[in-house]
């Protein structure tokens, strides 16, 4: 079996219900465009740090990264 692919939904719907580019949120956030990319795709996870960062961000408890 593969590696599988978790696409976070709910992070991308929070940055569109923003109105928010993913170029928006990096520059905001001091991410690169490509790493938050790789985020919302699930093609990374973030670190503590980032995913603290992003909940303090849109306003989510940053442990949903982790569920």
């Amino acid at each position: 079996m593969g590696d599988v692919k978790l696409e976070r939904d709910w992070l991308i719907n929070l940055r569109n219900v923003s109105r928010l580019t993913q170029q928006d949120v990096a520059d905001e956030t001091g991410l690169s465009r490509s790493f938050y990319s790789q985020i919302e795709c699930g093609e990374r996870g973030p670190s503590p740090d980032t995913a603290k960062l992003l909940g303090e961000y849109f306003g989510f408890d940053w442990t949903r990264f982790y569920d």
